[in-house]
């Protein structure tokens, strides 16, 4: 589908068929789902953070399932190496020509969604092997630099509960993810539905609802999406006030916060807004949409200083706060 009017016109369903087809494999954790949406029509990467068994992995083969694209899988490990993400160069031998030749084995890195699964537990130099896959979207290896498939998501996990032998994200590592999405336990209902389902002998078999064409258009239909100037002005407003010491910072920011939100949470809110947008068919972005995705763009990217932790206060109160505060 490349018309564009046809494409706004029916995302809305196409989406609402989307997550339909996903609730088949997952209970519950709509919100969870529809922010994943959004990280994806918005071409970007999301950071996912929860305790084990709460369907992480099983959310991202689903939705691989339903938009027909390839899945991998990488657990982090300590001993994990940056040549068993991106790949390696082997020698191989040319049994007709008599010679040697390096040849490149591409990693599990080459595919359309990755599940970076446990990414605080590996090293920094690990960790930085994923810098250039999410930001440029290739991969070198000795002279050669080779692209990475179309569309190329990276959907890392994080396990808030053992904190013993983990390597915490750098900044710049984590500044390149554009939500951080929080998935918390399902409500009893919900949870006596998921065990019964999952322990029967019968599986769902997920549909096709779009494809890796359709979702490209999307991308690009998002970020023609239409913003104002007031309501870039309210994002760069907003993202202004989490920096201490500047201007625009209320007493809280300034007492609790260490660093604030760089210029590229400007950016995420903007585009954001008008992924959420797109995805419910509205014909531009507004203030509103910035406020929806405010929590998801900036929550990690916030960073509390000791006298915050001492006094319990934590960057989603400090968030909500801002968002009664700063004014359009």
């Amino acid at each position: 589908m490349t018309n564009p009017k046809e494409l706004i016109a029916t995302l809305p369903e196409r989406t609402r068929a989307l997550r339909e087809e996903v609730a088949k494999a997952i209970v519950g954790q709509e919100r969870v789902v529809e922010d994943v949406l959004l990280g994806l029509y918005c071409g970007e990467h999301v950071l996912l953070t929860g305790v084990p068994g709460l369907a992480k992995t099983l959310l991202i083969r689903s939705l691989a399932e339903t938009l027909h694209l390839d899945f991998k899988r990488i657990q982090f490990t300590p001993d994990l190496m940056p040549a068993d993400i991106t790949g390696t160069e082997i020698i191989q031998d040319d049994p007709v020509k008599g010679t040697r030749e390096l040849k490149f084995m591409q990693g599990p890195v080459f595919t359309n969604l990755l599940l970076a699964d446990e990414i605080n537990r590996t090293p920094p130099k690990t960790q930085a092997a994923m810098l250039q896959t999410m930001q440029e979207r290739e991969v070198t290896a000795g002279r050669e630099t080779m692209p990475l498939p179309k569309p190329f998501h990276v959907f890392a996990t994080q396990n808030p509960i053992e904190m013993e032998g983990t390597y915490q994200l750098p900044e710049a590592a984590t500044d390149r993810f554009m939500l951080s999405v929080m998935i918390h336990y399902p409500e009893p209902v919900q949870e006596a539905d998921m065990v019964r389902r999952t322990t029967g002998t019968d599986r769902p078999k997920l549909g096709k609802v779009m494809s890796g064409g359709d979702l490209l258009a999307i991308q690009q239909l998002v970020r023609a999406v239409p913003v104002s100037d007031e309501v870039i002005r309210f994002a760069v407003d907003l993202v202004g006030a989490t920096r201490p010491a500047t201007a625009g910072a209320p007493e809280r920011v300034n007492r609790f916060v260490r660093w604030g939100a760089g210029p590229r949470a400007s950016q995420y809110l903007i585009l954001g807004a008008k992924g959420r947008a797109a995805m419910v068919g509205k014909p531009c972005a507004d203030i509103d949409d910035v406020r929806s995705v405010a929590l998801l763009v900036l929550r990690h990217r916030i960073l509390t200083n000791f006298k915050a932790r001492a006094e319990g206060v934590d960057t989603e109160s400090l968030l909500d706060g801002l968002l009664k505060t700063v004014k359009a």
